[in-house]
């Protein structure tokens, strides 16, 4: 990034005004700019540059920086590390939006002065020409000053061109902290150079950046296999689900099932009459998008479902899926919205060899896109409008990057309270660019992370790496669509091990049900499809069956809440265990240090020595200190670094 006030010079002109310093590399900032940086409402946004410029002089910098709808700018100090020519301040931002920052800097004369002052008295050489030069540049900060500021500072330049005071009092005299305070809020800079880019920072609600989601088919909460449960029979399950310690209610697609092609049981071809069909195959002649499925119930009802979770502090999530059933009213309103095929067919959706037949693809670069982008837009504020303040989207990496950047932004300029979690379980660059673009929350690769090395690899690649600043992982233990042989092969341990993971390692995560009773078989070997799906079929279940992890799930998110380090991702530190079976690390914030070890062998114990980290934690290398086992309430003295832990 280049530090103009004037444009370059071009072959032998000389730029009208040339800046007199380099401000450089600058933080967060996310692709030069291109892409705002993320934080949560409270935050300080700590913004670090470098600074530098010919000479020996000393550099000042400040923060320049606005909130939303603000038109003035704040200032924000900075301090400034001449070592490493690095200037580092900060600012709280105290509610959502997109908020706006840059860095001006320029030579601090009067600290410079100071600094020559100070070798000079140590050298005892003569300094009243620097006395007087000192005097010069209180009087300039006088002359700008009011009140008892101006007086202090005239009086304080007088006194350094008393030659008749003691050369000794007046040098220490002009160097406190009131003084220095006093100059540098008053003494105009003569070079300041400011930056030609403001770069952004979007500010989400707590809600973004932590909580705990559960993923529920409210078709299959009615008290028989065979009857397609409502919004009545999903409200009872609310109270179950805030006891367990949820935030966010996900609901898989709650429109009307196509009835084309409509899948059977276990993704069969050819439904049943009773098949419910698979939601994700979104629309009939009972509408699309913005209705709902009328074996549900009615719309008021489902608002009234919506109120209900808020009753019991929870938030209803619904899926965004951009695509339709052969059914829906857009295919006989809009076939130009759709692909086309040589025999002038609709085509359906496919990825070779995999075929979705129940399911029409959206043609988002269709002649007439503007119209069908538009009417994407006014779904989500139809749901809006009826009190759904988060959206899981589904497969965003299938639909045009232009479109969700525009879609996202269009949004959250009217509704900045909106959250959107990205399912996109694809390429690591695309998965990178969505959530750049503008996604909230994004799903990830640790489902396929279930080794000491891959979760480490991992970890630190999402904690210590830009991706930081704009990537929001949701750590989802399983899915409809996934169950991971570490899941199918480990039995509950397994379970129990992923939810601790999940819980820890990432201040957002969630679980689909049937987790919680440790559902783990599949369609077949190999797959990580479950058996008798419920994108496919209704299920019914036992809550309290034998074998369930209920009380673990609870308890994680009761530890969740009360442990402010378990609150955010970035403060993660991996500490050394002499077992690779066990994963250790440690979260860290204000008054809250856990220490946190899981065994990863789903099948056996394991022990280790764990390498705690003394110096972090304040205690010297051999003090003892206690420990307290959240889990069980077990609390042990240890000593030092190296401590036993057997799991």
């Amino acid at each position: 990034m280049t530090p103009v006030r004037s444009g370059r010079p071009t072959g032998d002109r000389l730029p009208t005004e040339p800046p007199r310093l380099v401000i450089d590399r600058v933080e967060p900032v996310v692709d030069g700019g291109r892409y705002p940086a993320k934080r949560l409402v409270g935050d300080a946004v700590t913004v670090r540059a470098i600074v530098y410029k010919d000479g020996h002089d000393l550099i000042a910098a400040r923060v320049r920086y606005r909130g939303p709808g603000e038109r003035r700018w704040r200032l924000a100090a900075t301090t400034y590390e001449r070592d490493f020519d690095r200037c580092t301040g900060s600012f709280v931002v105290d509610r959502i939006g997109t908020w706006r920052f840059s860095v001006e800097a320029w030579t601090d004369r009067f600290g410079t002065w100071r600094a020559d002052l100070a070798k000079r008295v140590a050298a005892r050489q003569e300094i009243e020409e620097n006395l007087s030069e000192g005097a010069t540049m209180l009087r300039a900060a006088g002359r700008r000053a009011r009140g008892d500021g101006r007086t202090s500072l005239m009086e304080l330049a007088a006194l350094l061109d008393d030659t008749d005071a003691p050369v000794a009092d007046r040098a220490e005299r002009a160097v406190t902290a009131d003084v220095v305070a006093l100059v540098l809020a008053h003494l105009p800079p003569e070079d300041l150079t400011s930056l030609g880019t403001d770069f952004e920072v979007v500010v989400d609600r707590e809600r973004a950046g932590f909580g705990a989601w559960y993923e529920m088919f409210p078709r299959s909460q009615g008290a028989k296999a065979d009857r397609h449960g409502t919004w009545a029979d999903a409200a009872q399950q609310l109270p179950r689900l805030a006891a367990l310690g949820f935030d966010v209610v996900y609901l898989p697609p709650i429109h009307p099932v196509g009835r084309t092609n409509r899948k059977g049981r276990n993704n069969a071809l050819v439904a049943g009459p009773a098949d419910p069909g698979s939601p994700w195959a979104i629309g009939n002649s009972q509408g699309g998008h913005t209705a709902v499925e009328p074996a549900l119930g009615t719309l008021a009802e489902f608002e009234a479902f919506v109120v209900a979770a808020r009753d019991h502090g929870m938030e209803v999530a619904l899926d965004y899926a951009l695509q339709c059933s052969p059914d829906h009213p857009w295919v006989r309103e809009h076939p130009d919205w759709f692909f086309i095929r040589a025999d002038g067919s609709i085509k359906y959706a496919e990825n070779p060899p995999k075929q979705c037949a129940d399911i029409v693809p959206l043609h988002f670069w269709c002649d007439d896109w503007q119209a069908l982008w538009r009417a994407c837009r006014e779904i989500v504020a139809f749901w809006v409008e009826r009190g759904v303040r988060i959206f899981r989207v589904d497969n965003p990496h299938t639909k045009p990057f232009a479109f969700w950047e525009w879609l996202l932004g269009s949004l959250r300029r009217e509704h900045p309270d909106l959250i959107f979690l990205a399912e996109a379980f694809t390429r690591p660059a695309r998965m990178r660019g969505l959530a750049k673009l503008g996604f909230t929350q994004s799903y990830t690769y640790f489902t396929w992370r279930n080794t000491s090395w891959e979760l480490r690899d991992y970890l630190t690649e999402l904690t210590q790496t830009s991706m930081a600043e704009y990537f929001r992982p949701n750590f989802f233990a399983n899915t409809p669509d996934i169950l991971h042989e570490y899941l199918q092969h480990g039995g509950r341990p397994a379970f129990r091990a992923r939810l601790v993971l999940a819980t820890t390692l990432s201040p957002v995560y969630g679980i689909y049900s049937g987790f919680e009773l440790c559902e783990r078989t599949p369609v077949r070997a190999g797959s990580e499809e479950y058996r008798d799906s419920e994108k496919y079929q209704l299920r019914t279940r036992r809550w309290d069956a034998p074998g369930n992890i209920n009380a673990d799930i609870a308890t994680m998110n009761r530890i969740r809440r009360e442990h402010p380090a378990l609150q955010r991702f970035a403060n993660l530190e991996f500490l050394a265990s002499e077992n690779d079976g066990i994963l250790a690390y440690h979260k860290h914030a204000p008054d809250n240090d856990l220490l946190i070890a899981v065994n990863l062998d789903a099948h056996r114990p394991q022990a280790t020595m764990l390498h705690v980290p003394v110096a972090a934690l304040g205690l010297d290398e051999d003090e003892p200190f206690r420990v307290e086992d959240l889990l069980t309430g077990s609390q042990y003295v240890w000593r030092g670094a190296r401590n036993y832990v057997r799991l």
